[in-house]
């Protein structure tokens, strides 16, 4: 099976993927809807994986349905609701059914999401399960004992936060991630490109894996401000947040700015990973205004 993605990462290709939430529900028309409208113009749609701790449907499932109209999926699988032999039969389930891209991560804590009383496993976090997708990859379980019925090919990725106020600790979970397999990374919201400068060429210089800056869609003056309230360590400048008071249309102001962030971010690395919470049908528009053209499918 031919990996889109990875074969514009190995191209070098300026990197555009976009985020999709799986349903709530069992009906998956509206997330197939949104995602439809991504092809042709992102190399990856990354499917969350109960994000912010919020009951959706499962990744796998729903990146398994991406697959079936021809997009190409980037399934999310977080550590806090599965242990090492749920982790490790759900990779294997996403790999019999055509998965490939596995962003690896710790997951949110339970206290910020819709279930609170559920308890949380957390047996390992990110840099364990991209070492224990290494080793499914080289055909062993967490256990060191072969699998049988043939090794995975999986292309892991993880996530990483250039804005994180401690430098050393970031230096120290980006060389962990690296060394444990991560193959490509995607930012957390980026609104401070200066920094995103400094951490690509005093971190990151050394390594050929792209790095995607998160690009957050802001639809207006109080999203902006609901979001430097409750999202930590993000900050968004007050200089966005005039801009989006003071525009007639805010969620044009919104679109323009997210794509101006695109053309910086295509000065500084590889990539962008867009966040455009329930409204996918702009990417296309955000990406026309920053200059970006189709992706070129094989």
């Amino acid at each position: 099976m031919i990996n889109h993605f990875r074969q514009a990462i190995q191209n070098k290709e300026f990197l555009i993927t976009a985020e999709v939430a799986p349903p709530k529900g069992g009906d998956p028309t509206r997330m197939l809807d949104m995602a439809k409208q991504l092809k042709g113009r992102v190399h990856g749609v990354n499917i969350t994986d109960n994000s912010r701790a919020v009951l959706r449907m499962s990744s796998v499932a729903a990146s398994a349905l991406l697959l079936q109209y021809g997009i190409e999926p980037i399934c999310q699988m977080t550590c806090r609701d599965r242990n090492v032999i749920a982790l490790q039969g759900d990779l294997m389930g996403a790999y019999a059914l055509g998965l490939r891209n596995i962003l690896a991560l710790t997951g949110d804590t339970i206290k910020a999401g819709d279930h609170k009383r559920s308890k949380p496993v957390f047996e390992l976090e990110s840099v364990r399960l991209l070492k224990m997708i290494d080793k499914l990859n080289g055909g062993f379980d967490f256990n060191d004992k072969p699998l049988p019925d043939q090794p995975l090919d999986l292309f892991p990725g993880a996530a990483v936060d250039p804005q994180s106020k401690s430098w050393s600790g970031l230096q120290r979970r980006f060389e962990r991630k690296l060394a444990a397999g991560a193959q490509f990374f995607q930012s957390q919201l980026i609104t401070d490109f200066d920094r995103l400068d400094k951490f690509m060429h005093q971190i990151a210089a050394n390594t050929d894996k792209p790095i995607l800056a998160g690009i957050f869609l802001l639809k207006s003056a109080k999203n902006a401000r609901f979001i430097n309230k409750n999202v930590p360590g993000v900050e968004i400048p007050e200089t966005i947040i005039k801009r989006l008071a003071e525009a007639e249309e805010p969620l044009q102001e919104g679109v323009k700015i997210a794509a101006e962030q695109v053309k910086q971010a295509q000065q500084l690395c590889q990539g962008v990973h867009l966040m455009v919470v329930k409204r996918e049908d702009l990417v296309p528009e955000i990406l026309e205004q920053a200059g970006i053209a189709p992706v070129i499918s094989t």
